[in-house]
Order: C-alpha cells, then structure tokens, then sequence
C-alpha cells in the first residue's frame, strides 16, 4: 500500500509518500503528492476518554466499542478507556469489561491498549466531577485492579493512606502513576514523584492544572513540581476551557516532549448541546462545555483532532501539535513501535485535509475511515 501527501515527520513537514502494510515499510520524502493538499500523521494516542456518542466505559463492552470507534473517526488509533470514581463493584466490573474487549479486540475500531484507572483512589476533597466514592488504595483494592491485567495508567492522589505501598505495587506491575485529584502540597507531589522513581516507575499527571490547585508565589502547588521534573509526564485537556492558551504554552515550554493531550471526553462528545450524565450525575453541555449543576465542569466533549487544531491556533507548529496527540502518549506508555512515521513503525495513520479536519483513518495498514 502507498499513501502519499505532506508527510508530518518527527523534525519536518515534507511532500512525500509511505510503502506499507502493517508496518512502514519505507518513508520517502521530496516527491510532491498530486491532487488536493493533505496531510499524512501518526495515528493519535488516547490515554485518558471516559465516553463519547452516547457511551460510557463503566457500561460495559458495547459501549466501550461504540466510544472507541467514535473517537477512531476523529483519528485516534490507540485509546485506554478510562473509569470514573465509583463503588468499587463497579469500578471492577468496568475493567473487566475493557480487559475484554482488549481480548477480542474491536476489527473495525482502535487498539485498546488497557484501561486508565482514574478513580477512586482520588482525594474526596479535590473530585473535581468525580462522583463521592473515593477510597484509600490499600493493597486489597490494588491487588484487585493488578489482577485484571488491564491496568496501564492509575491517577492516584499522593496523599492518601496506603498511598506509598500503592505507589510501589503499580510501579513494580509497569502502571504509569499519574498524581491527580490532589490536594498535596508542592513537597508531597516531589516525594511521591521521587517514590514513584525509586520503584522504576514511571510518573504521570491527570489533567495538569485541573483538580490539583493553581500555582501561586508561596504555594506552587503539585502542577508545578509536576512540570519541574524531569521525569514527569503530564496529560493537558487542550478544549480551550479546561487551561488557557498561556497555560499551555508554559506547560508545553517547560516540558516539551513529555507533555501529551488528552480529551477527558464524555458520553456527550459528538451528541452536540443538552442534557447527559457522567457518573451518574446529571451534566448539561452548552456551547461545547460540559458541566454539573453546580457548575465544575464534568470532563469534555473534546475529540483529539479538535485539540490537534486548538494547539495550531495557540500558535503551535504541527511537528509539535503532532507530537502532542501522538509521539509524546506513546512515549509515556513505553510504546515504541507507533507514534512517528519512521519505517518498522505500526501502519497507523490519519490523513486530514488542509482544514485539519479527519479524511482517512488507518490502523496496522488497515482503513478504518
């Protein structure tokens, strides 16, 4: 098979054409592609979606389908469903479900890598749109969520009991630790970071800036220990409501190549304004904002490719807007065969048209769009 275009490289753009199937065979750039401008990039990488089109992960296996397709239509090629704080029965019953699809895999949908564990080891004073069901990660509960072998990234509240021997555990299972839904301090966060190394993990943070606290002179708070580290990695929702164009500027300044967007979608995404729910509670979306009665806002309806384009419109090449949907997430999941278009690399592509808006997708060779 041969896709040709603007190829988006991992250091240039470059009018070129690909040989593969389901891997790159060979990229060769410099031949200008005929017909309408489009652009060739590796496929997106998802590490944080809750729902979309009507679906939540905690519905089950049909759902998580449904979602996972969803999104593969706006480009994303990789995804881990992502939990919601819950009773712990549910919460369960939702890995277990994406530890099934994952088996059977989805032949006209994305690769489900595993699942994000996000709640509900989270701190009930910093929830955030989580519904009240945190609980402490005592080494039951962990060993439960271990045992479903779905687990690939935990949001975990550092400050929690049990919270270092939970560290340790994910750590040794090769669980991306990511600190969120926090209310620790700047020298918390450092020493939960600092844990998280010694056990050879790898660090992570939820939704950088939101459900952790802001930055201020005398209290700089975890986003900002989280961005000095040289180890950390951090998700970022770019919907231009969730963090300010600055905000990200200054995240994507400081961290570079470890900062990675992800959508925090859910079940609304794509369903346009009205009524939805996440967790159970009730949300309203108006004007592409999601949120609860009281206001907090409840996830997103974002899509990758909508934060693709946002990251272009905040003045961010598309090497590097590229980067942030793609190369940087596989590099956080230790994901070394996808995320750039070198050869050896997975077939996964998404073609957009000089809009940015998705045209084709593929993935391992295969289109789906």
């Amino acid at each position: 098979m041969i896709l040709d275009g603007t190829l988006v490289l991992p250091d240039r753009l470059a009018p070129g054409r690909i040989a593969f199937d389901g891997t790159i065979h060979s990229v060769e750039s410099g031949s200008a592609a005929s017909g309408p401008t489009r652009y060739i990039l590796p496929g997106f990488i998802d590490t944080h979606v809750h729902g979309g089109d009507g679906a939540d992960t905690m519905e089950g296996v049909a759902a998580i389908a449904r979602l996972a397709r969803f999104h593969m239509a706006h480009g994303t090629t990789t995804i881990l469903p992502t939990t919601i704080t819950r009773p712990w029965p549910d919460v369960m019953e939702a890995l277990r479900a994406v530890a099934e699809v994952q088996r059977t895999g989805l032949p006209d949908g994305p690769t489900i890598h595993g699942a994000h564990l996000e709640g509900p080891f989270v701190s009930p004073h910093r929830l955030g749109a989580q519904p009240p069901f945190a609980i402490a990660p005592d080494p039951d509960h962990v060993a439960q969520a271990l045992a479903t072998g779905v687990v690939r990234v935990v949001t975990l509240a550092p400050e929690l009991d049990h919270a270092e021997t939970a560290i340790a555990a994910f750590a040794a299972a090769g669980v991306r630790v990511s600190i969120g839904h926090t209310v620790a301090s700047f020298e918390q966060t450092e020493q939960a970071i600092c844990r998280i190394c010694v056990a050879g993990g790898t660090v992570g943070a939820t939704h950088l800036f939101n459900a952790m606290g802001g930055i201020e002179g005398r209290r700089p708070g975890p986003a900002t220990a989280l961005m000095c580290s040289d180890a950390g990695h951090a998700e970022l929702i770019f919907d231009m409501h969730h963090v300010h164009p600055a905000s990200f500027r200054l995240a994507h300044r400081l961290m570079g190549e470890r900062l990675l967007f992800v959508t925090d979608a859910m079940r609304g995404a794509g369903l346009g304004d009205g009524p939805s729910q996440l967790g159970g509670q009730q949300v309203t979306i108006r004007d592409g904002i999601a949120r609860l009665p009281d206001g907090t806002l409840a996830g997103s309806v974002l899509t990758l490719d909508g934060a693709l384009r946002n990251a272009l419109a905040a003045g961010t090449s598309l090497v590097d807007a590229a980067k942030l949907v793609s190369h940087n997430a596989a590099r956080y999941l230790g994901l070394t065969d996808r995320g750039a278009l070198v050869p050896g690399m997975r077939a996964d592509f998404v073609v957009m048209g000089s809009d940015f808006t998705v045209q084709e997708v593929w993935v391992e060779g295969q289109r789906r769009t």
